[in-house]
């Protein structure tokens, strides 16, 4: 026997608004700002594609249009993460 689901589903990612710069992510009830400088794969996307975004797994970002897979950590700290690809 299954249990049946209760409320709404509060893991949601969602795009806020889209800038010349970049573009703002509310997501595990944090708002965060991806640079198209930081995060290059992101600067030629249509903006469908920017808001066609998944998360899962409470850390998971994916942009299956874009083929892009992120997780919090990499949003929160890109420091951390200097090698980035070219797009």
């Amino acid at each position: 026997m299954k249990s049946a689901l209760v409320g709404n589903d509060t893991s949601r990612a969602e795009v806020l608004n889209v800038s010349p710069h970049g573009f703002w992510l509310f997501v595990a009830g944090k708002e965060y700002f991806l640079s198209f400088e930081e995060f290059p794969w992101f600067r030629k996307a249509a903006v469908e594609q920017l808001f066609n975004v998944e998360f899962s797994h409470g850390h998971h970002l994916h942009w299956p249009e874009l083929d892009v897979d992120l997780d919090l950590d990499r949003i929160e700290h890109p420091e951390k993460f200097p090698l980035v690809a070219r797009a």
